[in-house]
């Protein structure tokens, strides 16, 4: 179910230093998702989405926006994308993150976009205007290399070759590009051929970081959730969480601490950055006095 609902405020200040994304701000246009990836830390009860498969539309988003963006003093990334996919089928239809992209750039913001979708080339024009200003990075979550896979952990989500393909095309128009490789679920993608193919493709498609998470999140209603998919695709493998992480809330890889030590060789090799800088804003040269 689609449905419209009123915001209170949409653009929220990131508790600094943001290590992972560079993320001064954080902005939600929709709840819910359309993706349904099993493994959504965003099912849980403490989030207050009572059905996650609906899809709420933030209606006031756009007005919200074009308020509060002038009257934050300190120029720092917009991040998208932590609740829900910016780019989820129902933007087709609403368009709320372009419309958000094109109030971003008239007011001289930079933007982080964290995306499953190639449905974000779509606004590459409003890309390239941003990045001509200040800055605008795309980040795509890939957690395996293998479509059919995928195909069973984000059932709604566009497959990881297109995600890759679209990489591919930002950075050839000057986009500045990344994977989010995380959640990295135990026992079904913690394997080191997986991790060394996602980031020699990355790199090879002109990502310039990879930003790794070991592990996965369960709680609540999240796990519950994951654990009925896991019985419908994956038969067997609910007992072997069960007494790996009993009721933890961060269920790191078993083979996490290997996976880190190749995964930073794997950087060193290509280049890559682990983390996304914080926007800084160039300096403004300032008028010598004579007297």
């Amino acid at each position: 179910m689609i449905r419209k609902i009123e915001a209170r405020t949409l653009l929220a200040h990131v508790s600094q230093p943001d290590d992972w994304f560079g993320l001064r701000y954080n902005m939600n246009l929709y709840r819910g998702c359309q993706h349904q990836c099993i493994y959504c830390d965003s099912r849980s009860a403490c989030y207050g989405i009572e059905n996650f498969a609906d899809v709420l539309i933030k209606g006031n988003a756009i007005d919200l926006l074009r308020d509060e963006l002038p009257r934050k003093r300190a120029k720092g990334l917009i991040g998208t994308g932590s609740m829900n996919d910016p780019y989820g089928p129902v933007e087709r239809q609403y368009g709320l993150t372009r419309q958000a992209l094109a109030l971003i750039a008239e007011f001289g913001f930079p933007v982080h976009i964290l995306t499953k979708s190639d449905l974000v080339l779509r606004d590459l024009d409003l890309l390239q205007a941003i990045q001509a200003r200040t800055r605008a990075v795309v980040s795509f979550t890939i957690t395996t290399p293998d479509d059919a896979l995928a195909r069973k952990l984000e059932p709604g989500a566009p497959p990881p070759s297109a995600r890759l393909a679209a990489l591919e095309t930002l950075a050839r128009h000057g986009i500045e590009t990344g994977v989010l490789l995380m959640p990295i679920l135990p026992f079904l993608e913690d394997d080191p051929a997986a991790i060394q193919t996602i980031v020699a493709q990355a790199a090879a498609r002109g990502a310039r970081h990879v930003v790794p998470g070991f592990g996965m999140t369960l709680r609540d209603r999240q796990r519950d959730y994951f654990y009925t998919r896991l019985d419908q695709h994956f038969p067997g493998l609910r007992a072997r969480y069960e007494a790996a992480f009993g009721e933890r809330y961060s269920c790191r890889s078993p083979n996490a601490p290997a996976l880190q030590a190749l995964f930073d060789d794997l950087c060193r090799t290509h280049g890559l950055r682990a983390r996304v800088a914080p926007y800084q804003p160039a300096v403004q040269p300032t008028q010598l006095q004579l007297f």
